[in-house]
């Protein structure tokens, strides 16, 4: 009961005048950074993080969480009205939410969408309120063996999931992270590595700059290299769905927050897989399977519910571990340690009652993407008529003073522009954005355990592979790494088969 009187009194302490203003504007941005094709919630996140770094802990991250919500939600109203995520996320969302749209129904389309988001946010922090502090308890049992593998299962896993088709291409993204992170000063003797004899390089890369290039920059050359697209459309005369719609299908409900909740946790795989894992799942307990694709509604509900109870997911690893769920997760676990607050297994410690004010904050930007998903929808449709030629220069802007503000160094803003071009030159290669990001954020925790588990095995590494979940988490990275491998994924394959016959 103390977990859960922590959680009512956080709640109750974010009613304010001044934090529900803040819920609400950040939220209604959040919104409007998803809908906008192009801008991602990982950008989002970042963009506010460099221009809330001045303010207090708890106004910054409760503003940081709105607009991660916010943003994932918002991706679904493009999805819907233009066949074209808004995020990454909402992807699955496109396969049913329009076709519904071009039947006539893209406001009820909407409103599943609305309903479905907030009841998968809610599963979502309910899950961070319940498993937080004993996966943080569980956490006390890693030293510096344990996160090295951590981290380099967190790649990993990360390169086979966002590239099914090709994990290689994954998984060089990834370990590209992992070296970019090591340029600088290293952890212990602050030697300087990769520098060339630049006092700026010695410093290190920052991670903002990096990933306000990475998905901020990166998204305006992309963006401005596709086609147009076109006006947005009306969004109907019915907002609000159907209850039978919802009551009928609280299975698909209970079953997508599962699933969402779980992919969120899962190292850099986020929102996107929540989705597509939750639509994959309705779509074969489904009894009609052949619909799916042309407009049903349980599709649509799937989706939004999977990608949503991700969010609170991809928290839940931040919170007790310092390794980010997902992209947007990871900026996330950079303005934590800006405001100073250390995430980690000892945060049930240092922080006891962090955790519940997360949630706290979760609970209410799952509430206000409710009320205004619902009331402000057709005011809310304007947004999406701004021209891209006008929205990218003020985005440009934006990464440029932001990349500045966290360090006023010129350097930052190169950074920037580096990431920007990298991500660009990537994705136009069919690279995956998030292992880059994640390498980059675990690289320094792998580096410092690393020279730390050295330096209590004097040179050993034996206790890498000896200790019992050391050697667990290097036998989960081995089956992934070689699960990635055509030929050994067939003939494992053709064994059972054998087996079975």
């Amino acid at each position: 009961m103390d977990g859960l009187s922590a959680f009512a009194t956080a709640i109750a302490a974010f009613a304010t005048p001044s934090s529900l203003f803040n819920i609400v504007w950040a939220t209604l941005l959040g919104i409007a950074v998803g809908m906008m094709p192009g801008l991602t919630a990982t950008l989002g996140v970042a963009l506010m993080t460099t221009l809330t770094f001045r303010l207090a802990a708890g106004d910054a991250i409760l503003i940081l969480i709105c607009t991660y919500v916010g943003a994932i939600y918002g991706g679904s109203r493009t999805a819907v009205l233009l066949n074209i995520p808004g995020t990454p996320a909402n992807a699955a969302s496109t396969l049913d939410g329009y076709p519904l749209a071009r039947a006539g129904r893209a406001g009820e389309a909407l409103g599943i969408a609305t309903v479905g988001s907030f009841l998968g946010g809610l599963f979502g922090m309910l899950m961070l309120v319940l498993i937080a502090p004993e996966l943080a308890e569980f956490g006390l049992r890693f030293q510096s063996f344990e996160f090295v593998w951590l981290a380099i299962f967190g790649v990993v896993i990360a390169g086979r999931i966002t590239a099914l088709d090709d994990p290689i291409k994954g998984w060089i993204a990834g370990f590209l992270g992992l070296l970019l992170a090591q340029v600088g000063q290293e952890g212990i003797h602050a030697h300087p590595r990769f520098s060339y004899g630049s006092t700026d390089l010695a410093g290190g890369l920052g991670l903002l700059p990096a990933l306000v290039g990475a998905f901020g920059f990166a998204e305006i050359l992309c963006v401005m290299k596709q086609a147009n697209y076109e006006t947005v459309r009306d969004a109907g005369r019915r907002i609000l769905p159907r209850l039978r719609d919802i009551t009928t299908r609280w299975w698909t409900v209970l079953r997508s927050s599962v699933f969402g909740t779980t992919m969120g946790i899962v190292p850099g795989v986020g929102e996107d897989m929540g989705a597509w894992v939750s639509y994959a799942a309705a779509r074969r307990a489904s009894r009609e399977p052949q619909t799916f694709g042309k407009g049903n509604t349980e599709g649509l509900l799937a989706a939004e519910t999977g990608n949503s109870a991700a969010v609170p997911g991809a928290i839940i690893p931040v919170l007790t571990l310092a390794v980010p769920g997902s992209a947007p997760a990871a900026v996330l676990l950079a303005a934590m340690f800006i405001h100073g607050v250390r995430p980690g297994p000892m945060i049930m410690i240092e922080f006891p009652n962090f955790v519940f004010e997360v949630a706290a904050m979760l609970f209410w930007a799952s509430l206000a993407i409710l009320v205004l998903g619902l009331a402000l929808t057709r005011p809310m449709l304007h947004v999406l008529r701004v021209p891209r030629e006008y929205l990218m220069p003020l985005v440009f802007v934006l990464c440029v003073v932001g990349s500045f503000a966290i360090a006023s160094r010129v350097f930052d803003v190169w950074v920037m522009l580096g990431f920007g071009l990298l991500g660009f030159v990537l994705r136009e290669m069919n690279y995956p954005m998030a292992p880059l990001v994640l390498g980059i954020v675990l690289g320094d925790l792998l580096d410092k355990n690393f020279r730390r588990a050295m330096v209590l095995s004097e040179g050993s590494l034996e206790p890498l592979f000896t200790r019992p979940i050391s050697a667990v988490l290097a036998l989960l990275t081995l089956a992934v790494v070689l699960w990635g491998i055509a030929p050994v994924r067939r003939g494992v394959a053709k064994l059972f088969g054998a087996g079975k016959s």
